[in-house]
């Protein structure tokens, strides 16, 4: 980058306001009045208020006449001396928004005769692309403005594998940039890539699927999923390990897809998928990142293909994998991050509008909502348009059946319903949700896209952090203790995560439907389950902690909204005490398919408790109302909650259904309600084959859930 030195600096930041600064010192010399000289002509700066900051003199200066964009113009002073006229904060206002919003199509468009190179860059004098190829001769081509502020050149010929930069000169300084919208990119994401559409057929299309709460959600990044030596996977750490069927662990286990099918859940959440930072593609097993670096948001990351030089291979197997996924009845979702980037300043958004698509705070500094050093400025239309136009992109290329929203609080509300709108236009069924945080970003309370704005946000789901933390204790006091791990205090709490957290009794809802509550206890964030329970309960055995993760389990899966399960969880998933393993090393992030094996009886548990669920309406009230009129509190004490599912004829083939968490280790017996005999299916010790029937009172031995339930014909359950 070539160094300007200006004398001075002059700064647009309104449509009609320019910002004039002098240095200190020159204060004297170049002084009032300012002119504004354009190609064609110049015309006065009219001065509103003037005023002395640290080392500068500043002049707020109006103009009669809107400041014309694409051109280069100059301000002088009465001395004579002049400076370019650089974008400053207009480039945050409203006006200019509306000014510059472009509704068509952005990136590389693609024909066997020609390829049209477009990009949005309002703010530029000039821009360019330029163009290489790993075997032939590359050429720069001049770009055309066109209206509201977008480039384009068609460059003829069948560019298909061809490399491609854009260059684009704003405030007189010519930058290189990756295309934001580049579907493809070389090694490490250094350039994008010109590619004909591939002709994927997808062989097992799924129905639009029913209803959120009829979903099991199961989290696992795509390295740790396959990359443990007992993992029965071949191409361990790659796409490729979720396309390989019929694998086990050495002693016979099922591993991999057919373990995930045998489990029973509905979709698999994948970590990013698309381009980050922090692997080095050309050797991916140096260093190890979850994937919340964004670098390139429509193009697969290439530490995951089995060929990270071929931008093809990338798509290819990506797309490979989601329709074996299908094929075998599992939908898939994507982890998605569009609060940040991985870096400002090197990031195309900035590269391409300086300014445009970051938030910043009343000193104009960005904003660091996100703890990574930027958040998205999501409310300005064309970052907007960005967002919906990539998940609808990836519904349509990639067949994906849903997106968890990393730090979706840091959006703004109508962001999130516009993309929602675009998104279940493309795809019905699909399934979005993600991390209501509220967190500090420049955006009014009111327009977050937080949990507790859920109400104006109908269909988007959210991870439900009080349920989590009622259950197993405050996530981030490693001490302390939820009701599943003995406490006296949190039962109440406990009762209306089960109920929906959308009202029970007195208590305000969490969400206004079951079906915005995602219900988890554990996730790739923070301490496994199990390794929180080593720093609360270091005094406990193993053979207790099991139960007690259990029991969290089946809080969790038979509780009115949507479940949640981080991979490895059914089998007591251990980082080996890291909270943020984020680019922690494989050892610590694998799933151990020995545990898989380990424990077995316990995921056999987990397998039930789902199939139950999956089996029984009555677990998965779709509103409020009806959890309202078909479920009761029976019990609520310190370490006993029991809550009863009645007048279920219309809702499920079983008419009442009694479900007892238990959290201490004494027994204890529970009476019956009306003396009505009921088939005990599960206990603490698992459930049981042959269902029996109780009379007047249950037997709850040790930690752990009770389910019975009341039938006409007294079938027990499969």
């Amino acid at each position: 980058m070539v160094s300007i030195r200006r004398s001075f600096e002059a700064y647009v930041d309104d449509m009609n306001i320019i910002t004039v600064l002098i240095p200190a010192e020159q204060k004297e010399i170049m002084t009032p009045p300012f002119r504004l000289e354009t190609e064609t002509t110049d015309f006065p700066l009219v001065v509103r208020e003037e005023y002395s900051l640290e080392a500068k003199y500043k002049y707020v200066c109006v103009s009669d006449h809107p400041v014309p964009f694409g051109k280069i113009h100059c301000v002088r002073a009465s001395s004579g001396h002049k400076t370019d006229l650089q974008i400053g904060a207009v480039i945050r206002t409203a006006a200019f928004d509306d000014e510059f919003y472009y509704d068509g199509e952005l990136g590389a468009v693609y024909t066997s005769d020609h390829t049209v190179f477009k990009v949005w860059a309002p703010a530029a004098t000039s821009a360019a692309v330029k163009l290489s190829h790993p075997n032939k001769s590359g050429r720069t081509f001049q770009m055309t403005r066109l209206e509201k502020g977008v480039y384009a050149v068609t460059v003829t010929g069948d560019l298909h594998g061809y490399e491609y930069l854009f260059c684009i000169c704003n405030n007189s300084e010519w930058m290189e940039t990756v295309d934001p919208y580049a579907k493809a990119v070389t090694v490490n994401g250094e350039k994008g890539v010109v590619l004909r559409p591939d002709q994927m057929k997808w062989t097992a299309p799924l129905k639009p699927f029913s209803h959120p709460v009829d979903a099991v959600i199961y989290e696992t990044h795509l390295r740790d999923f396959s990359i443990h030596e007992n993992s029965g996977m071949i191409n361990k750490g790659k796409y490729l390990a979720l396309t390989e069927t019929d694998t086990q662990t050495a002693n016979g286990s099922s591993s991999g897809l057919a373990y995930v099918k045998e489990l029973g859940v509905t979709h698999v959440e994948l970590l990013p998928v698309n381009d980050f930072a922090g692997v080095d593609e050309e050797k991916p097993l140096d260093a190890y990142n979850w994937g919340y670096n964004p670098l390139h948001f429509f193009a697969p990351e290439g530490s995951y293909a089995s060929n990270p030089h071929d931008p093809q291979t990338r798509k290819t197997e990506l797309k490979q994998m989601i329709n074996t996924l299908h094929q075998h009845g599992l939908r898939v979702i994507l982890d998605v991050v569009f609060n940040h980037v991985y870096k400002r300043e090197n990031s195309p958004f900035e590269k391409t509008v300086p300014g445009y698509f970051f938030r910043h705070d009343e000193c104009g500094m960005p904003s660091n909502g996100t703890g990574v050093g930027n958040d998205i400025a999501s409310e300005r239309r064309m970052a907007r348009k960005f967002i919906a136009d990539c998940v609808v992109y990836w519904l349509e290329e990639y067949n994906v059946d849903g997106f968890r929203f990393d730090l979706l609080g840091i959006l703004d509300i109508d962001t999130v319903l516009y993309m929602k709108e675009k998104a279940t236009k493309a795809k019905p069924g699909i399934l979005l949700f993600g991390e209501g945080w509220d967190l500090a970003t420049p955006l009014p309370h009111e327009q977050k896209a937080a949990l507790a704005n859920a109400p104006r946000m109908p269909g988007i789901g959210f991870f439900n952090d009080m349920f989590r933390d009622a259950v197993k204790g405050n996530t981030f006091h490693l001490k302390a203790a939820g009701f599943a791990l003995g406490s006296s205090e949190s039962a109440q709490a406990v009762m209306h995560g089960i109920a929906g957290s959308s009202g029970w009794k007195a208590l305000a809802p969490i969400v206004p439907e079951p079906s915005q509550s995602i219900n988890y206890v554990e996730s790739h964030d923070n301490h496994t389950f199990w390794d929180k329970m080593s720093f609360a309960l270091p005094q406990e055995n193993d053979s207790r902690k099991r139960s007690r993760q259990r029991l969290a389990a089946a809080i969790i899966l038979l509780a009115q909204g949507v479940p949640f399960i981080h991979s490895g969880q059914e089998f007591f998933r251990t980082k080996q005490g890291v909270e943020n393993s984020y680019q922690s090393s494989d050892s610590i992030n694998q799933l151990d398919w020995d545990r898989r094996e380990t424990f077995k009886e316990d995921v056999h548990y987990i397998r039930r408790l789902i199939s139950l669920r999956k089996a029984h309406p009555a677990f998965r009230l779709r509103s409020a109302a009806d959890i309202q009129r078909h479920l009761e509190c029976l019990t609520l004490k310190e370490h006993l909650i029991a809550y009863r599912l009645y007048d279920l004829d219309e809702v499920d083939e079983w008419k009442d259904i009694i479900v007892i968490h238990h959290a201490s280790p004494d027994s204890v017996e529970w009476r019956l309600p009306n003396d009505i005999p009921y088939r005990l299916l599960c206990d603490p010790s698992g459930f049981q084959e042959d269902p029996t029937e109780i009379k007047k009172t249950v037997a709850v031995n040790g930690i752990g859930t009770v389910i019975l339930y009341l039938a006409s014909d007294l079938k027990s359950f499969a």
